[in-house]
Formats: structure tokens, C-alpha cells, sequence
């Protein structure tokens, strides 16, 4: 495999990036300039990698795609970047548009025009479902898609497109609707967002965790390198054309988490938009690919805990500074701030 991995600076796309070199493939980082080189600098000294800067939703990046494939004569793509997260999708809409679909689409349109990629791989999202019924849970890939906020559209657009392209010029695609990945190197900075990069912050400097509303919800972690596991299952599989929700199966509620990890916790206003449940229905990709997670939500927190020296300069979010990024959300999505 000689593999263009978009997105490889970020959380997944490092440990993606890492997998890949250690079964032997050729990898080829894409990525913005402006991006830290941390997660990727330990692979800079091995022979088979390589790091390439292109903003993918930029005009002309459709061409320095097309030339960074044929230079280094790639035959698979695991697509993986974009913007993520709530909040600055709803202030910003025009630039996840630009990033998360047109760059969606320049990467595809230089795979097609390519002409020599055996799988492209999506990274979608289970936010497209949106808040699933009670029926709907566990959510399979035939559930209704209700996307919440501009960031859930973005990553469903995508994968329309993805599809779309697997269809109309048989490029071999397959889209993956990841759940609530965590693990080592999951995102310190940028604006408020996942859990576990907030409450790990906030323990490594002796802050309460701020849990949102009761703590009862649930969400379906899945350690990043099962994510991973599945990522190289279906590029080596024969399938195209489909897609696979990515999750492990069960739900953990963050009073869970937050018993785990030992600390006080502070309560701050329930958010509209978010579900009280996510839980993915993984039997499709477990009957095709052979995939199953591995990593039990108390080992994987156990691995976070042991790597936390890694948030020691994260941003800290307190109940006010909380309440002030997330300001927009109220007023776009609905609900009263303070209840």
C-alpha cells in the first residue's frame, strides 16, 4: 500500500498514519503548513513517510493533489480532513463548506482523474444521524439523517459526494461514520469541544470537570486504534460503495467517565442539538469486514490517564468561559443558557 492519508497531523489521522508505517506501507501526510508538526514528528526520520502542505478547500488545490498522487505514485486515500466541531461551524458555515466539502471534492476529483486508486476511504460522522429516536438506538446505517448544525451537514455532504463518485465514475469508495473516538493525542486546542480533551485538562490542573447537565447522557467511545483497525480493513477489503458505522457497540455515560478518571465535577446548562444517547449498530461492518472493537472503555481511559502529560498545556475550560464560546450555539440551536 502507498497511502495519501489527508487530515495525518490531527489526532486520527497520526494514529492512522502510525499503523500504516508499522505494517510496512509507504504514507504520504497531507496537511496545512500552519498545523503543528507534533503527532507526525516521530516519523519524519522513517524512509517511508513523507509530509506534503496543501489547504485541500484552497483553489488550486485540486492540481497539487493530482501532482502530490502521481509524484509519489499513490494507490490509496484515506481521507480525513476537515473542520470539526460545533460551535465555530455555526459562526463560520461559508468556511466548513469550503474545507469539508469542496475540499471533499477536490480530493475525489483528483482521485478520478488520477485514475490508479484501488480504495478511498471517507471519514464521516455519527452526528449526520443527529438525535435519533428511542427506537433508532442502536443507530444502524439505515437510520434517518438529521444533521443538527453546519458541521453534521458538512460531513454528510461529503459523503454524498464520496458516494457520488463511487457511483457515477466507480471510484472504489467507502464511507466510515466514526462515534465519539478518543485516545492518546486527541485534540488539546481550538474552541471548546470533545469531552475528553476538556476534562483531561481540567485534571491535570486540578479543576472540576463540567459536566453537562445531569452526566446521565451517553455517548459510544471508541479507542482510536480500533478506529484505525477499521479504517485498514476496508481498504484492504474488496467492498465499495458502502458505508459502515465505526463505534464499539455501548454506550458510557460521562458519570461514568468521570468516575474513572476521580475528580469533582461542576454542572453547566444542557446544550440543545446533542443527543441524550449515541450508540452505533456495528453489526454490518462486523458481518463484512471482520472488524470488532478491542479496547474496553476502562482500559482505553486507563491509556488516557497514563498519557495525560500530553493536555499539561491545554486550555482550560471553566463553567463561564464555557458559557461564553458556546453563546452562538444557544441562540442558533435553541434553549436557554443557565438551564
Amino acid at each position: 500500500m502507498q497511502a495519501l492519508v489527508t487530515g495525518g497531523k490531527g489526532f486520527i489521522g497520526s494514529h492512522l498514519i502510525e499503523r500504516l508505517l508499522n505494517d510496512g506501507h509507504k504514507v504520504v501526510c497531507l496537511d496545512l503548513e500552519e498545523v503543528s508538526n507534533r503527532n507526525i514528528e516521530r516519523f519524519f526520520s522513517r524512509d517511508n513517510f513523507k509530509s506534503v502542505c496543501i489547504d485541500i478547500g484552497a483553489s488550486y488545490a485540486h492540481e497539487a493533489i493530482l501532482n502530490v498522487l502521481d509524484v509519489f505514485k499513490l494507490n490509496f486515500i484515506f481521507h480525513l480532513a476537515g473542520l470539526a466541531d460545533i460551535v465555530p461551524s455555526i459562526n463560520n458555515p461559508q468556511e466548513y463548506f469550503q474545507t469539508n466539502v469542496w475540499g471533499t471534492l477536490n480530493v475525489l476529483e483528483a482521485a478520478r482523474e488520477y485514475g490508479r486508486i484501488k480504495k478511498f476511504i471517507y471519514t464521516s460522522s455519527s452526528s449526520i444521524y443527529g438525535i435519533p429516536e428511542f427506537f433508532d438506538i442502536p443507530t444502524s446505517e439505515e437510520a434517518p439523517i438529521k444533521p443538527q448544525y453546519p458541521y453534521a451537514e458538512t460531513k454528510y455532504q461529503g459523503e454524498r459526494w464520496t458516494s457520488h463518485y463511487g457511483q457515477i465514475y466507480k471510484l472504489p469508495v467507502i464511507s466510515l461514520r466514526l462515534f465519539n473516538v478518543y485516545g492518546p493525542r486527541s485534540r488539546t486546542t481550538g474552541t471548546y469541544g470533545a469531552v475528553f480533551g476538556t476534562f483531561l485538562a481540567q485534571k491535570i490542573n486540578g479543576k472540576p470537570f463540567t459536566v453537562v447537565g445531569d452526566g446521565k447522557q451517553a455517548r459510544d467511545f471508541t479507542f482510536v486504534t480500533d478506529v484505525c483497525d477499521a479504517f485498514v480493513r476496508s481498504a484492504n477489503s474488496k467492498i465499495s460503495g458502502e458505508i459502515f458505522n465505526v463505534g464499539f457497540g455501548k454506550a458510557q455515560t460521562i458519570l461514568r467517565l468521570v468516575e474513572l478518571l476521580g475528580g469533582d465535577i461542576v454542572h453547566i446548562p444542557k446544550r440543545p442539538g446533542e443527543p441524550d444517547v449515541t450508540c452505533a449498530d456495528i453489526l454490518k461492518i462486523k458481518n463484512a469486514l471482520g472488524w470488532t472493537p478491542k479496547v474496553s472503555f476502562e482500559e482505553g481511559v486507563k491509556i488516557m490517564l497514563d498519557n495525560i502529560d500530553y493536555w499539561r498545556n491545554a486550555p482550560v475550560w471553566t463553567p463561564d468561559s464555557i458559557g461564553k464560546a458556546t453563546k452562538d450555539w444557544f441562540k442558533f440551536l435553541g434553549g436557554k443558557e443557565g438551564k
